[in-house]
């Protein structure tokens, strides 16, 4: 009780002050339309103003949910391309292509670990074994070449980057059709090089890099990036930079893409190996 008198007695000027102004301020606003005018619409625009910053930290937040359901619809769009027919896997669907005459699995999964500073880099996604995801399984971002599953358990899956001189990628110049074999030289995180194209061959900055689907793991025509360089290497070959189109400092959500027939195909081709 003591402190309080204290406290009263330090500070009667200033609470007498700030009494008065109140009454002086209820009297402008309640006796004075111009001001009470003014005093609503500034009120208003404060509450807009905290209402917008409100509602902006609920859409940040949102947006982990929100981009795994656009995840979730781009699967569902790409396995309409053609024929939808639902296995027993819920997870899965298989897509018959009629373009290429190949069938395939499309699953959404996402980046929970990733590097691209290694000599050798890999990622890891949330599915695995018991989500219907095998070793050799192809992964794309935004339908862009990004690595390949190497090793897979209960519930996760490790795939090795196209950021690793190990991953060689059939690929092809999408005007021509000339094909080589694209690897990165474990410099910079967004090339890679295409070799193994004759010199003859009509190279121009900005064609586009495609796949061949040669290799039984990769479908035909995913796009790995465009030419950003070239120059002659060994007499008889280009050496060409590939600008690549996936981002790997924002890899996140990535498709897998399982080929159904892809081991009729491989042991076909043993036999003639």
């Amino acid at each position: 009780m003591r402190n309080l008198l204290n406290f009263l007695v330090r500070y009667n000027s200033l609470i007498i002050f700030l009494f008065l102004e109140g009454i002086a301020f209820y009297l402008i606003s309640t006796r004075n339309s111009y001001h009470n005018s003014r005093i609503v619409n500034s009120v208003r625009s404060t509450t807009r103003g905290v209402e917008e910053k409100i509602n902006n930290t609920k859409s940040y937040l949102s947006l982990h949910e929100i981009n795994e359901r656009l995840a979730a619809e781009n699967i569902a769009l790409r396995n309409n391309i053609s024929k939808l027919v639902k296995k027993e896997s819920s997870l899965f669907f298989s897509v018959d292509d009629s373009t290429h005459r190949q069938q395939y699995l499309h699953t959404s999964a996402e980046v929970i670990e990733n590097s691209i500073n290694r000599q050798r880099n890999f990622f890891t996604i949330n599915k695995g074994d018991s989500q219907g995801i095998k070793v050799d399984m192809a992964v794309i971002s935004a339908n862009s070449v990004a690595g390949v599953i190497i090793g897979c358990s209960k519930d996760y899956s490790v795939a090795m980057s196209l950021l690793n001189p190990d991953f060689k990628l059939s690929a092809r110049i999408k005007s021509n059709g000339y094909f080589g074999s694209l690897s990165w030289n474990g410099r910079d995180y967004k090339y890679a090089i295409l070799s193994e194209i004759p010199q003859h061959v009509l190279v121009n900055v900005g064609d586009t890099i495609e796949t061949t689907g040669y290799s039984a793991i990769f479908p035909e025509g995913v796009i790995v990036g465009t030419v950003s360089d070239y120059e002659k290497f060994g007499g008889d070959f280009y050496k060409i930079t590939v600008l690549l189109m996936t981002d790997f400092k924002k890899l996140h959500f990535v498709d897998v893409i399982g080929n159904m027939k892809k081991t009729e195909q491989l042991e076909l081709e043993k036999l003639f190996k």
